[in-house]
């Protein structure tokens, strides 16, 4: 679930993102609140998840374990970042403050979409290798 919760993040901040360069305003805005919803929930359930189960060790050894701890700590060092960019961004956009909105979400953007996409992958990594 916590997999399929980021990948529905990757799509939606994915089509935000070409909406409002196609200018589509509110298309944007429900893809984003979208966003916001999806990551909320994946933020829940995998607090959840590891609060009940622990910590789960990567068993994979080689190549493939130094680019899985690679993807891993840059996946949560910019988590932890782009939490407050997200909360920044989206309270700019809610006051209609979209010059401001837009420069943070130049730098949001690809952060979050990096987070999202790296989580997916840690899942993978950490599952089904």
């Amino acid at each position: 679930m916590n997999a399929l919760l980021n990948a529905a993040t990757v799509v939606l901040l994915a089509t935000g993102y070409v909406e409002i360069r196609r200018r589509k305003r509110e298309a944007h805005r429900r893809c984003m609140l979208g966003a916001i919803a999806s990551s909320s929930l994946f933020l829940v359930s995998y607090l959840i998840y590891h609060a009940q189960a622990g910590s789960v060790r990567f068993q994979g050894q080689g190549w493939v374990r130094a680019l899985y701890f690679t993807i891993l700590i840059t996946h949560t060092v910019l988590a932890a970042v782009v939490l407050p960019m997200v909360i920044v961004t989206l309270a700019r956009a809610l006051r209609g403050a979209f010059t401001r909105h837009r420069r943070l979400a130049r730098w949001t953007f690809p952060v979050w979409i990096y987070v999202s996409v790296t989580g997916v992958l840690v899942y993978l990594m950490l599952y089904q290798l």
